[in-house]
């Protein structure tokens, strides 16, 4: 065989097997790869959008929007198709993309303000289609950028609808409401609490798009609709809320508190008209964040002299005191190895009956009459009744139980330093339940914002009776004597009943003792007496002031304007 024969078969046979392992190759693409490519070139033709859902508004009771979500746009950009149109020496256009991502940074910087460099990261990332610039920007805001991008041949960014949270009251009510950040998500207060209700769900549209992102006609095309949020109603009025703020802040400040606060319920259902706590939250500059807790709620304090309220309860409950039995109170008692006396500082026993003591918030009475009359068991058996020491289940985050002893672990001294208000730290929002039960003739109602959902009335749980009708309205009688005739006079209002407790607890000090002249001053009271269609609490934490000459004069104020924005009637007695 010549030369050029085999020099022949050698270039068959390398073309043959060339030939061959072409062939392999496209059978492997066509028949084993063929899938994951044809998989990779729609994922690039393929866009997937967001269908953002609206969240529910929540109302006042009187129907005022308190949150409302309006509509906005996300910015974003697709990295693969930001260019510019350019045009040549013979003014022929083409598209180009130098210096397109710097030009298109430069009009976000212009009309948004925010970080340069954010932008151009986004509009240059590699591996993507999708990239967000701006989120919950004003559609006003948004038309603009579109405007100037155009005006410049700039393209690459889109425009999503989207919502954000808007509070038409400002800062009022920023504590109960709390506030949703700019991602959407709920970070405190009602907006957290009950964010399954108001989020809904977000949808989406899946859509094959071209290069520079136009939907391809006929292409693969789904949508899953967003579900919007449910509405919802709060018991609070705005209108008392933004008193209630005001007043309780101006009080902290007049009598230097470390924090004040104030709740105004209806003791018949539960329902809270306003609640707040100082500092109140500034949103503009939180660097606060215990500015964010109702500390009504959040907080155990010892609750000081209006545990009387109960303390007496209990004691007429089971029978062993009345509201005129008379007994002869010491000067001083001894609770465990603390020797205890009143206020006045007497040096000799006086004739008081129950009421007097009351009134008088004898802490001296108080004590003898659980060590001596009542029984450290039955009062044991009455505060846990009362649920002192356990949550209220008012619908707000954070809600604390507090420390309160069970009769088991009670020393020589614990119900004794109980029956005045000391030994135990405890939510307050616990005293405004006790006393909303004793104003509805014995039976205790959840402490609550929401009233409805969806335009569904919103069924809250009522405790079991803990007090007979006869006990309830003996023991407001007894605290209508401390309104007119006791430590709570300052708290009085003209041609108003109102039955209420002062309380001047002492505050623990890191060594187990207590701070000298530094008060947790608070009136827990309720209008009217005969049928009661309001309570009020206040509060004012860490004071050099008793609650006589304190917390009394801030409760005049709450409850004058209470009865006055909720158009109770004064007193027909």
């Amino acid at each position: 065989m010549g030369t050029g024969e085999g020099r022949m078969r050698i270039l068959i046979a390398l073309a043959a097997a060339a030939f061959v392992i072409v062939f392999l190759r496209l059978v492997y693409i066509q028949v084993v790869d063929g899938p994951r490519l044809a998989k990779r070139a729609e994922d690039r033709r393929t866009n997937v959008v967001t269908l953002n859902a609206k969240r529910g508004t929540i109302y006042d009771r009187n129907g005022n929007v308190l949150a409302i979500s309006v509509d906005c746009k996300d910015i974003v950009c697709d990295p693969t198709t930001v260019m510019k149109t350019v045009k040549n020496e013979k003014g022929k256009t083409s598209q180009t993309t130098d210096g397109a991502a710097d030009d298109i940074a430069d009009v976000l910087v212009e009309v948004l303000g925010g970080d340069r460099d954010t932008y151009l990261e986004a509009l240059t990332r590699m591996g993507t289609r999708y990239a967000y610039l701006s989120k919950r920007v004003d559609v006003s805001k948004a038309d603009q950028v579109a405007q100037e991008l155009s005006d410049k041949g700039l393209s690459g960014v889109y425009y999503e609808s989207n919502t954000k949270r808007v509070y038409p009251y400002g800062t009022t009510c920023a504590q109960i409401l709390g506030y949703v950040n700019q991602d959407g998500a709920a970070l405190s207060g009602l907006e957290y609490y009950y964010d399954d209700v108001l989020k809904g769900s977000d949808g989406q549209r899946v859509y094959e798009a071209s290069r520079n992102g136009t939907p391809i006609a006929g292409g693969v095309s789904d949508t899953i609709a967003a579900r919007n949020g449910t509405d919802i109603v709060l018991s609070i009025d705005i209108d008392l809320q933004e008193e209630c703020e005001s007043i309780i802040s101006e009080g902290a400040k007049t009598y230097e508190a470390e924090s004040g606060s104030v709740m105004v319920t209806d003791p018949k259902t539960g329902e809270v008209y306003a609640a707040a706590s100082t500092p109140l939250p500034d949103f503009s500059n939180l660097t606060d964040a215990s500015a964010l807790n109702l500390k009504l709620v959040s907080d155990s304090f010892e609750p000081g002299s209006v545990f009387k309220v109960l303390t007496t309860s209990i004691g007429l409950e089971t029978g062993t005191l009345t509201k005129d039995i008379t007994f002869n109170i010491p000067a001083e008692v001894l609770v465990g190895d603390d020797v205890v006396h009143d206020d006045d500082n007497r040096d000799y026993s006086e004739d008081m009956t129950v009421e007097q003591a009351l009134a008088k918030s004898s802490n001296v009475a108080m004590a003898y009459y659980v060590q001596n009359v009542i029984g450290s068991k039955n009062f044991a058996d009455g505060v846990q009744k009362f649920g002192i020491g356990q949550k209220t289940g008012i619908d707000f985050p954070g809600e604390a139980a507090g420390i309160v002893r069970g009769y088991d672990d009670y020393d020589g001294s614990t119900a004794g330093s109980m029956a005045f208000g000391q030994s135990l730290a405890i939510p307050l929002v616990q005293i405004v339940r006790a006393f909303g039960a004793v104003a509805n003739d014995g039976v205790p109602t959840t402490p609550h914002f929401l009233v409805s959902k969806g335009g569904d009335e919103v069924d809250w749980p009522v405790g079991e009776r803990i007090i007979s009708k006869q006990t309830a309205d003996t023991e407001t009688e007894m605290m209508r004597a401390v309104m007119t005739d006791g430590t709570g006079v300052n708290g009085a209002i003209g041609g108003y009943d109102i039955a209420g407790k002062t309380g001047t607890g002492e505050q623990a000090d890191e060594n187990g003792g207590y701070k000298e002249a530094h008060f947790v001053a608070s009136l827990c009271g309720f209008a009217n007496a005969e049928d009661p269609q309001v309570l009020v609490y206040v509060g004012l934490n860490g004071i050099p002031y008793l609650a006589s000459d304190s917390a009394a004069n801030v409760f005049r104020d709450v409850m004058e304007q209470s009865v006055t924005i909720l158009g109770i009637a004064p007193s027909a007695s």
